[in-house]
């Protein structure tokens, strides 16, 4: 299975970001950041959809993407 992890600044964003897109009918969970994707507060959301749209959908509620990493397993 392939998903994308999106970093962002806070885990209140991770929360707020997740009943957005959940809201919106799209799957996502919060996870803790792998180090070395980004230097924030270390969690993350797991997408498995077009994790750019993504960003875009987030950007529009003032939830900035810290960084993206596309993980295999």
């Amino acid at each position: 299975m392939t998903y994308t992890l999106i970093a962002v600044s806070s885990i209140t964003y991770a929360m707020k970001a997740k009943r957005l897109l959940n809201n919106l009918g799209y799957y996502c969970e919060i996870e803790k950041t792998p180090k070395g994707l980004s230097s924030g507060c270390g969690y993350s959301i797991r997408v498995r959809e077009n994790s750019s749209y993504i960003c875009e959908l987030l950007a529009k509620s003032s939830i900035e993407c810290k960084g993206m990493m596309s993980v295999n397993r």
